[in-house]
């Protein structure tokens, strides 16, 4: 068998990071099967489906990584639905029906007044069709035996039938719900695994016994944990955390896989600098069943140990020119974000205006200035410079080095100057030194 994945988003607005990680983990257990990971654009809503967010899926996706075998578009199989749901008509399994939402409501309203579950009350056969009314579609279950199956996340699945209401497949307008189109198409796309949220584990339900009743066999399911909040419930704002967010906030595409891929897993968030850990790594048996806790300051921590690790040649195109390797190595512990490297340019080359001296450390930079036009820039000038400085005024440990990491590049806190100051040409620390 052939592991064939899919992504199936509507095109009815921007990807989430709950979407993101549905697709990542689609696309990483294929890759580990040497599998197939297919697009599929599930656009059977034509008034709110826009193209501009089929193209923005197909960005998002190329922004992470996530290359596509194949893509399919929900609208262009309408004549493929129509054919299937009329086997399913001959068959008995789809049925005409003709309430309206506010006659359901009422009767939803009495079950659950009685105790009972609001299970939708099949009409007789020969109930006659009101006139001038268009129906919607439902499907029948069988009311037979248990459906069953053993998902890759929960475990064993059991569900009874008759407390399951039959689902509506086709609106009165003739436009198709999600979950027949779906079924039709993971059968004829091949899926063998369907990947999503446990928000769907009844939905399955139903599908498999859709699958039945083309005579196909259901592919294997993995419903995982849905995503929460910092605050520990659902989160509306994690509905909205668009990729284009992160990226304006300079998140790594690699950092939000890396923190996707192993949430709700029993593997520790790790930084890494490719896609291949991961894709080895991904295993449904270790998906824990509690809900995973999405933290945008760990995303944020996150990237900034991978910026550590980064090798240059993955950025250089994303760096101003004064930057090259040398100096990434020396910054890239210091930065939480790539534009970051930016403000590094004027401590290289200037100009900038370092903060004015605090008078007891004037003896430290005079000194400083004295012995520095002497020193070989091309061995270890830090340790020179601060060797020389300390014999000649006595001064050691912070009172030695903070004036000169001030007076050398305007900073407090930075790379360690030992492989800094080589970077900055001898005559530009010189005079930085004078001046202070």
């Amino acid at each position: 068998m052939t592991v064939t994945t899919r992504f199936a988003p509507s095109p009815t607005g921007h990807l989430h990071v709950g979407n993101i990680r549905t697709a990542l983990h689609n696309w990483l257990w294929a890759r580990k099967a040497g599998g197939r990971f297919l697009l599929r654009i599930d656009d059977t809503d034509l008034e709110r489906s826009k193209e501009e967010y089929v193209a923005g899926i197909r960005a998002d996706l190329a922004w992470l990584g996530l290359d596509v075998d194949g893509e399919e578009r929900q609208s262009e199989r309408f004549a493929l639905y129509e054919a299937e749901f009329a086997t399913l008509k001959a068959a008995g399994r789809v049925y005409a029906c003709y309430e309206t939402p506010e006659e359901l409501e009422i009767r939803r309203k009495i079950l659950l007044s009685r105790g009972l579950p609001p299970v939708y009350e099949r009409k007789p056969a020969d109930a006659p069709a009101p006139e001038g009314v268009a129906p919607h579609w439902r499907f029948k279950l069988d009311h037979g035996a248990p459906i069953e199956w053993i998902d890759l996340v929960r475990g064993p699945q059991h569900f009874e039938p008759k407390t399951l209401s039959d689902p509506v497949v086709r609106r009165a307008d003739g436009s198709w719900l999600y979950l027949l189109p779906s079924v039709i198409d993971d059968i004829a796309m091949g899926i063998s695994h369907v990947v999503r949220g446990e928000d769907h584990v009844s939905n399955t339900a139903a599908q498999i016994q859709m699958f039945a009743a083309f005579g196909a066999k259901p592919p294997q399911f993995a419903h995982e944990a849905l995503l929460v909040g910092t605050e520990g419930k659902l989160s509306k704002r994690l509905g909205s955390l668009g990729m284009g967010k992160l990226r304006d906030a300079g998140i790594e595409p690699i950092a939000l896989a890396a923190l996707l891929a192993r949430l709700g897993t029993s593997d520790p968030v790790e930084p890494v600098t490719g896609l291949a850990p991961l894709i080895a790594s991904v295993d449904f048996a270790r998906f824990g069943r509690a809900p995973a806790r999405f933290d945008e300051a760990e995303l944020a921590l996150l990237n900034q140990k991978i910026l550590h690790h980064t090798d240059y040649h993955a950025v250089a195109p994303r760096l101003p020119a004064a930057i090259d390797e040398a100096r990434w190595n020396a910054i890239r512990p210091n930065l939480m974000r790539v534009a970051e490297a930016a403000d590094w340019g004027a401590v290289f080359d200037g100009p900038f205006a370092p903060p004015a001296p605090e008078e007891a450390d004037r003896p430290v930079l005079a000194a400083a200035a004295a012995v520095a036009p002497a020193l070989d820039w091309s061995a270890d000038p830090w340790h020179a410079l601060t060797e020389a400085v300390k014999a000649a005024t006595g001064a050691k440990g912070r009172a030695l080095f903070l004036p000169l990491r001030r007076a050398l590049t305007g900073r407090d806190h930075g790379p360690d100057m030992r492989e800094l100051l080589p970077l900055i040409a001898k005559d530009e620390a010189v005079a930085r030194l004078s001046a202070a």
